[in-house]
């Protein structure tokens, strides 16, 4: 008998003594917290803010100027975006806009110099955004590849909380969640950032 065998024959015995799962698992989460839409922003923004993410305000008819400024002073020419985003965005951006497919190679989109995506829904008690795979955000790859990334949060998808947020998304859906620029430490505490994806992460607040 080899190692193999003898360790899953120990998860086997071990699975048949352990206790039955329950079913019907109580879901007493705290839900339906609101708060006025000045207080929301100001929370995610300061959460934003606190994981060193850059925030801009928008008007919905100021868009495609804020994002032109965002790009041009960041020095982006060449950007990706998902198909299914709202083409009026970028119509004063002067460089590049690359359309992402399925079929190119996720390290293809390392030639990009960023993305710019729509979100599906925010927690500004804890920064977080959330990305669901709509045709305004694109697949994982795309938001996780280039090393910039700006993200487009509109005031009546900010929710106060991850339970509210949570209700308003699909299960079945890949869901991506973002607390500011990719970041990690080393084993000696320092900082790295850009490991698991972008290092910079510019969030435009419509509303």
């Amino acid at each position: 008998m080899s190692s193999r065998d003898v360790i899953l024959g120990r998860i086997r015995d071990a699975l048949t003594i352990a206790p039955p799962v329950a079913q019907d698992i109580p879901r007493e989460y705290r839900t339906g917290r609101a708060l006025p839409d000045a207080e929301r922003v100001e929370l995610l923004i300061d959460r934003l803010v606190d994981y060193k993410a850059v925030v801009h305000r928008s008007g919905a008819a100021e868009v495609p100027a804020v994002l032109a400024k965002v790009l041009g002073d960041l020095g982006a020419q060449r950007v990706g975006v998902p198909a299914g985003l709202d083409a009026s965005w970028l119509t004063q951006f002067d460089g590049e806009t690359v359309v992402d497919a399925a079929d190119v190679p996720a390290p293809d989109l390392s030639g990009l110099d960023g993305v710019v995506t729509a979100s599906a829904v925010s927690c500004a008690e804890t920064g977080t955004i959330f990305l669901d795979g709509s045709p305004d955000q694109g697949r994982r790859a795309l938001t996780l590849v280039p090393d910039l990334h700006v993200c487009v949060v509109t005031v009546d998808s900010i929710e106060v909380g991850v339970p509210e947020a949570l209700a308003r998304l699909v299960p079945e859906r890949p869901t991506t969640m973002i607390s500011g620029p990719s970041a990690t430490s080393d084993i000696e505490l320092e900082r790295v950032e850009g490991v698991h994806g972008p290092r910079n992460l510019h969030v435009v607040i419509v509303g």
